[in-house]
């Protein structure tokens, strides 16, 4: 048994094996492609199966039904190769078995095993970063942080990834909202790791939240020269760039960006469509004319209307085709995830159940209103939303229209509601000022409306 540079423990003797391997797990802490890295591992040797494991975990992390019957075919390539291994090191069998579990739809059981595994072996940084990676997609930021908080205490600057792993941490304690620590905690890991995207990514969190706009900017700038080394989280990158662009009024800023930096091609991965179609749905909002970009989101979406595999994902896609004026094409994905919640197999049909269908209505609903939406249910979707996965950040543009939703119906008491709920997580921002503006023309609508018909009658007596 060897034990690489990550505290990761292969039964393979191959030194070459190892350091592609290693290289690959650099790739993952650092958002950069790994794909060459793990063919350069299985070249070495065809059993590396902490290799075999990983890319299956990477495919299912897609999260589309292709992609998740492909990594049923390696999950059993992966068993096969653990069997020739006679059962292999305690970080094989946790990548394999975390692989089948999330084939089978468990993410959140693949993420306790993960943890269990670290109890044991809180060096083995492979296992932190996947099971942070699989708490974020399954909305559990608490998880995130005590994870990274039990682990921490068996690290030091000596071990390798502590920079990553110091990233991990920042993001958790963001989204826990403890924001000074996550602040510094990140800087430090950047200090340490400078190729750690997350941990910078976090800082920039913190200052979305906290309303630092122009030092997010500035924060985010000055990152440039590391985006083009990453895989497409500097597209990410880029998004949250346009979220500081958007809050100082740089419409045209924020269109360049999303022309150039958000979306320069069309994307079929789920986290790409989430950075574009929120990106426009936000600009819309605020009254920007978005031009035809719309149009090449649809194209892509349309080839997953029907797909309901994640439904963080799947929200976003619908976000593409309402957009769009796809009305037909977003009806048929709202009843997929109707389908996927009825069917109660694995996590994310339990979340399509308790919020994702009816946030996905309500997102229809703003562009056709014959769609029927409750308005006393806004509030209760805002307070389940979490479940969906993603960051504060990326699930704001639901509680924005959830807000918008609820000042066109003229609802002080849900408008008030969700903006508590909002208020938790971030300073108050000009969306606040907008929402309020919007309720108090309903408002003053229906007032000049009530007095218009009293005046009619009054005419007749």
């Amino acid at each position: 048994m060897k034990t690489d540079c990550f505290g990761g423990q292969h039964t393979s003797s191959s030194s070459e094996a190892i350091a592609a391997f290693e290289e690959a797990v650099t790739a993952v802490a650092a958002h950069k492609p790994l794909g060459d890295s793990l063919t350069r591992a299985l070249e070495h040797d065809p059993d590396f199966c902490s290799a075999i494991a990983l890319k299956g975990i990477g495919t299912i992390l897609l999260a589309k039904s292709p992609d998740i019957a492909a990594a049923k075919k390696i999950a059993g390539d992966a068993r096969a190769c653990l069997k020739r291994l006679h059962n292999g090191t305690p970080s094989e069998r946790v990548l394999v078995e975390a692989l089948e579990l999330g084939v089978a739809g468990r993410m959140q059981s693949a993420a306790n095993l993960v943890e269990d595994h670290l109890i044991q072996h809180p060096r083995d940084f492979l296992a932190v970063k996947l099971a942070h990676a699989m708490r974020f997609m399954s909305g559990q930021p608490e998880r995130m942080l005590a994870t990274t908080a039990t682990v921490l205490p068996a690290w030091s600057e000596e071990v390798g990834g502590y920079g990553f792993l110091l990233g991990c941490h920042a993001f958790g304690l963001e989204e826990c909202g403890h924001y000074r620590e996550a602040e510094s905690t990140g800087r430090k890991g950047v200090s340490i790791e400078p190729a750690d995207a997350w941990g910078l990514h976090a800082v920039s969190h913190v200052m979305e939240m906290n309303h630092r706009t122009d030092e997010g900017a500035q924060w985010l700038e000055a990152s440039r020269p590391l985006w083009p080394k990453c895989n497409n989280f500097g597209f990410h990158l880029a998004w949250h760039l346009s979220l500081f662009r958007l809050e100082q009024g740089d419409h045209s800023g924020v269109l360049k960006l999303f022309d150039r930096e958000i979306s320069p091609a069309p994307s079929n991965d789920f986290r790409d469509m989430a950075n574009a179609a929120s990106a426009l749905w936000r600009l819309e909002q605020e009254g920007v004319d978005v031009g035809d970009r719309w149009e090449m989101l649809r194209e892509v979406a349309i080839n997953q209307r029907n797909d309901a595999t994640y439904v963080f994902g799947a929200l976003h896609f619908l976000m593409a085709l309402v957009g769009s004026g796809d009305h037909s094409a977003a009806l048929e994905l709202v009843d997929e995830l109707n389908a996927s919640a009825k069917r109660r197999r694995g996590d994310q049909s339990a979340v399509a159940a308790k919020v994702g269908v009816e946030l996905a209505r309500i997102i229809v609903a703003t562009r056709q209103p014959t769609v029927g939406v409750r308005c006393d249910d806004l509030a209760r979707v805002a307070q389940r939303m979490q479940i969906i996965g993603g960051s504060h950040a990326q699930r704001d543009v639901f509680l924005r229209t959830l807000l918008l939703a609820a000042a066109d119906a003229g609802d002080r008491q849900q408008v008030d509601l969700i903006n508590q709920l909002r208020a938790k997580q971030r300073c108050s921002d000009h969306f606040t000022d907008l929402v309020e503006r919007r309720l108090s023309t309903r408002n003053a609508a229906d007032i000049n409306h009530e007095l218009s018909n009293i005046a009619s009658s009054t005419m007749f007596h």
